[in-house]
């Protein structure tokens, strides 16, 4: 599946969720990741961010798409992030 993950954390929590969204997809721009990835990979992302965050003051979403056949994507201004661009 396809899934694009944002999220707004707390200072002291961006860079152990940006850590671990690194191991799991592409870093897109700030706080905003998408890739391929495996149902057991997104159960273990979603585990380890559990852990991470504090619920009462950070969110996670994640959208999640079976295919992209029928998707387009658009980019106004600098492309940022993706797989070429390793930080």
């Amino acid at each position: 599946m396809y899934v694009i993950l944002v999220y707004d954390v707390g200072e002291k929590r961006v860079a152990k969720t940006l850590k671990t969204c690194r191991k799991y997809l592409h870093w897109v721009q700030n706080s905003v990741f998408e890739g391929e990835i495996t149902n057991a990979n997104l159960v273990r992302l979603k585990g380890e961010l559990k852990r991470i965050i504090k619920k009462e003051e950070d969110s996670v979403v994640i959208y999640q798409f079976r295919t992209l056949n029928y998707s387009t994507r658009e980019i106004l201004g600098q492309e940022k992030g993706g797989e070429k661009y390793i930080l």
